[in-house]
């Protein structure tokens, strides 16, 4: 009797802990973190980022309102924090994504990568665009090394029109 008991709570056990396919192994996190084009949950996270006082993200040559000419190019910058490369998770440090006709990414929510999704996984600060005619929100978000959004607080958005 005992070892029926025991048999069942073991399988009980087993089952439970077999039914949930939401881990991931160490080849899914690495795939993961070199596909840049991967979808995961857009579900808000409690934010839990510490944005010190004077962090920020900023468009460098671009201001709200602006008329542009195609290619447009922007500048990205950050301050308080290090732009650095896809890869480790580590304090202060991350890389931008650029938003086209979109919001900021819910701190700890991955980042979105498509055609208005513009990562910047490599590190770069600058890039041009090619805009059709009419007016558009850039959306400048800052994220850490697995695309994971520092939020609200780490973007910026501005509207520019295409001449």
């Amino acid at each position: 009797m005992k070892t029926q008991l025991l048999l069942l709570g073991f399988s009980s056990i087993l089952l439970i802990s077999c039914g949930s396919n939401k881990s991931k192994t160490a080849t899914d996190a690495d795939s993961t973190m070199h596909d840049h084009m991967h979808h995961e949950s857009t579900e808000a996270k409690v934010d839990t980022t510490v944005i010190k006082a004077g962090q920020e993200v900023y468009f460098v040559n671009l201001t709200d309102g602006q008329k542009v000419n195609n290619p447009i190019k922007v500048e990205m910058g950050v301050k308080g924090m290090t732009v650095e490369p896809i890869g480790a998770v580590n304090a202060d440090k991350g890389h931008h994504h650029l938003i086209i006709d979109g919001s900021y990414t819910p701190a700890g929510t991955t980042v979105s990568a498509d055609s208005t999704h513009i990562h910047f996984g490599k590190g770069q600060t600058e890039t041009e665009l090619t805009l059709s005619p009419g007016k558009h929100t850039l959306t400048l978000q800052f994220a850490n090394g697995m695309h994971a959004s520092y939020g609200q607080r780490m973007s910026k958005t501005i509207t520019v029109e295409v001449k």
